[in-house]
């Protein structure tokens, strides 16, 4: 089994935000696989799946992002899972919108939600990146305040993409392993 983590913040208010493209790519994947019910433990929403032939399970946190290795770290022991079978779903600044990286292991490059994950259950869990891209140089405010904007309308198309790339990587992931899925996902999106 694979522990899909869609990292974000919890409530309305952040739903469709730069910072929770992690959690809305979790929905999408459970949504498209009809997997659920939802239900609420570990301090999260949890939802079965199936992907790629594989048996897997969504979380969710309903911490703040900074606080979601406390809903991780906990599921992974009860379903006695090692990091590798983890697989956390997050925005990313270093990408422009519209790129994907899949990769084992790294540093939380000062995302407080991977910086919680790791200190709960260590560097070596499976991590899809998702770009999100930096502020424009005219954006007014700092990073914390364009993470938690909602995408521009020019940038809902990409967005879509996105999403479906990425529950092809967690299919991928599932049915073809790690480095089969890192082939295919890590490359541009085509314009």
């Amino acid at each position: 089994m694979i522990l899909v983590v869609g990292l974000g913040n919890p409530g309305p208010r952040y739903a469709d935000t730069r910072h929770n493209v992690g959690a809305m790519v979790v929905e999408r994947a459970v949504e498209r696989a009809g997997g659920g019910p939802w239900r609420e433990k570990f301090s999260a929403r949890l939802a079965p799946f199936s992907a790629g032939g594989a048996s897997l399970l969504a979380l969710l946190p309903q911490t703040y992002m900074n606080e979601s290795g406390r809903s991780v770290q906990p599921c992974a022991a009860f379903y006695k899972l090692e990091p590798s079978s983890v697989l956390v779903v997050h925005d990313e600044l270093d990408l422009p919108l519209g790129e994907l990286r899949l990769k084992q292991g790294g540093g939380d490059a000062g995302h407080r939600g991977l910086g919680s994950v790791t200190r709960h259950l260590g560097q070596d869990y499976l991590r899809l990146r998702l770009g999100i891209g930096r502020p424009p140089p005219d954006f007014r405010g700092d990073v914390a305040d364009f993470v938690l904007q909602a995408f521009a309308p020019h940038e809902r198309a990409t967005l879509d993409e996105v999403l479906a790339r990425s529950v092809e990587a967690i299919t991928l992931l599932a049915s073809r392993g790690l480095p089969a899925a890192m082939n295919v996902i890590n490359q541009r999106i085509p314009r």
